[in-house]
């Protein structure tokens, strides 16, 4: 069909005439113009929506091109994995190591490709055979280290979990019977090591109220005859770090009662301290000395103060307990004197137990052991071995492991504590009368220790 535009320009309808010279104008005229326009408009919109389409498939190709690279990453990653699950399971079916089997372990690894090749399965549209085959072969793996489990022709793993059960029924025995606690004299280390400890009987608040939450409290085992002056509460400040002060109870009675306490300021700032590691044996108190790794120990009765350096041990919270900062230095009394727990740079943060020679004020001996001091909430000694505790709960504290200086052996255990609060900040041990005395949150509180009978 042929398109025709009219303009018109000019139309004169008025009937005039005129004349100019010899020459007449008609009147009444029109001028028109005539534009014809062809049949094939071009469409500008059809190519601006096939532009855009083009642009957004291009990025949709570079994504799953993307997509494509990193799983076949992923496939060559599992694929070397598949194989050495492979290797492994050839090993067992010829009976190589079948004492130290870990099906556990296996079967988490199959479940890992397992999940991959169902997440590859959803996404990848192109190879659906090689997936499939791919996802059967695991399952078969999986089926055949359960078979492995099942025909387990030496039976260990069997007996491994025997030995479990009749750990448990052990266990349950003794409690059921009730296994009778050794009779030990105060001092004495006749017995098999701590069996279990009853408690908590809650004290009191610490003398500096509820504001001093971290700290330490305890009695001197070997105070002077007459002297007095054998319990001791030492709070640190508000900041949890600086001890400045503590005070001394000539009795258990004046404590309960708060009566004839003696106040005890550390005056002079080369003497103050921090952390709530300390504890009293023989007259002095003994604690970290404030911003060193220096030792301090001051005599209760003519406030004398010493210094000596503990030499590469860490501090200013360098791998202090997980219950508080700055608890850098552990001082501890059992029957056989005094000791220090603490770390160093070559123990990579895992304790180290001195015996300290209280006469000389040196270290006389040092062990180191296999228990990262971070992990550990708190530590005291029996008779030359080294317990250590963790926070199982906001409830519940936990003595988990043993380190025995005499021979070096250590031990795993699991001795229960309630506790009122969660931060235990520190626990000392008193030979004197078998009790525990443990700082919590501000809270003085004692357990009374449970021992094995010896042998």
């Amino acid at each position: 069909m042929m398109y025709r535009l009219t303009l018109l320009i000019l139309q004169v309808s008025a009937a005039l005439s005129a004349m100019v010279g010899n020459r007449t104008i008609e009147r009444d005229v029109k001028c028109v113009c005539s534009v014809v326009m062809p049949d094939n408009i071009f469409p500008v919109e059809r190519m601006e929506y096939l532009e855009a389409t083009s642009q957004n498939l291009s990025t949709s190709v570079q994504t799953e091109t993307l997509k494509v690279q990193m799983y076949g990453q992923t496939l060559s990653l599992y694929t070397q994995q598949l194989q050495n699950l492979t290797l492994r399971l050839q090993a067992m079916e010829s009976g190589a190591g079948y004492t130290e089997l870990q099906f556990d372990a296996l079967r988490v690894e199959i479940q890992e490709l397992l999940s991959l090749t169902s997440q590859l399965r959803s996404t990848v549209n192109g190879s659906e055979a090689i997936i499939e085959r791919l996802h059967f072969q695991i399952k078969n793996m999986s089926t055949t280290v359960d078979q492995l489990e099942t025909f387990d022709k030496h039976n260990v793993l069997g007996i491994r979990q025997e030995i479990k059960v009749l750990k448990a029924q052990q266990k349950k025995c003794e409690a059921n019977q009730g296994l009778k606690p050794s009779q030990v004299n105060f001092g004495s280390c006749d017995h098999g090591g701590l069996l279990n400890v009853r408690g908590p009987n809650v004290v009191q608040l610490n003398w500096r109220g509820i504001g001093c939450t971290s700290g330490a409290w305890g009695r001197d085992p070997a105070p002077l005859p007459g002297k007095g002056g054998q319990y001791w509460v030492a709070p640190l400040e508000s900041d949890r770090r600086a001890f400045n002060s503590y005070r001394l109870y000539s009795s258990y009675n004046d404590l309960l009662l708060s009566r004839n306490p003696v106040n005890v300021q550390l005056r002079s700032s080369s003497y103050t301290g921090q952390g709530s590691g300390m504890a009293m044996y023989k007259n002095y108190l003994y604690y970290n000395c404030y911003n060193s790794r220096y030792m301090c120990r001051m005599n209760r009765h003519t406030y004398r103060t010493q210094r000596t350096i503990l030499n590469n041990a860490t501090y200013n919270n360098r791998f202090s307990f997980s219950s508080g900062s700055y608890h850098d230095f552990d001082f501890a009394v059992d029957e056989s004197g005094l000791w220090v727990v603490y770390a160093t740079e070559a123990s990579d943060g895992n304790m180290v137990v001195s015996k300290i020679n209280d006469t000389s004020f040196t270290v006389e001996e040092s062990w180191v052991t296999n228990m990262y001091k971070p992990s550990v909430s708190g530590t005291f000694m029996i008779c030359g071995v080294l317990y250590a505790m963790r926070s199982q709960s906001t409830r519940l504290e936990e003595i988990f492991y043993t380190f025995d200086t005499k021979d070096g052996q250590e031990a795993m255990i699991s001795v229960k504590m309630e506790k009122m609060l969660e931060k235990v900040s520190s626990v000392t041990y008193s030979p004197s009368d078998h009790k525990l005395f443990v700082y919590n949150q501000g809270n003085q509180m004692t357990y009374d220790v449970v021992f094995r009978p010896k042998g």
